[in-house]
């Protein structure tokens, strides 16, 4: 399976230190050289990122499509672009991705696409977590993960957790 990330997947994984959901579901991550920068950065604001650079199992790749890239800089940032730009080369088969204006971007050039909130519903179905509440709650309260409420019970719902 090839999959490829964008930042806010991993980096918010960091901030609640779940980065191994994503190993254990997924064995391996490609991510583009903004992305990386951008999961770097986080340094920069007090949090730890070791997970991330002990991470073997994430590797860097640049998209070889600069065209590409620069021309979904037109409306995406540039860990998004690179980020699609690699998932289209790579024919992956999914593309970690949170923001909605990325998502739609990938799904117009044909992309499949899984937000983190659906990696937390597939960790469940495969009984690497018990419960996605607790992790949500996390995820809003130590990473500013926004998900509006109504959104969050229909989740909780679906995940039979409410």
């Amino acid at each position: 399976m090839i999959i490829v990330s964008d930042t806010s997947p991993i980096a918010n994984l960091i901030i609640i230190k779940h980065l191994d959901l994503l190993r254990i579901l997924f064995q391996n991550i490609i991510v583009p050289p903004a992305v990386d920068r951008e999961i770097r950065a986080l340094s920069k604001f007090g949090y730890t990122i070791d997970d991330y650079l002990k991470a073997d199992w994430i590797k860097i790749h640049p998209p070889l499509n600069a065209i590409k890239v620069e021309l979904l800089k037109d409306s995406l940032d540039e860990g998004e672009a690179e980020a699609i730009a690699l998932a289209i080369e790579y024919r992956c088969d999914f593309l970690l991705i949170d923001e909605r204006i990325g998502t739609n971007a990938a799904k117009n050039e044909g992309l499949k696409t899984i937000g983190l909130v659906g990696v937390l519903i597939k960790a469940k179905q495969k009984g690497v977590v018990k419960a996605i509440k607790p992790i949500l709650e996390n995820l809003k309260s130590k990473a500013g993960f926004w998900i509006g409420e109504a959104l969050l019970v229909q989740i909780l719902k679906d995940a039979e957790e409410f």
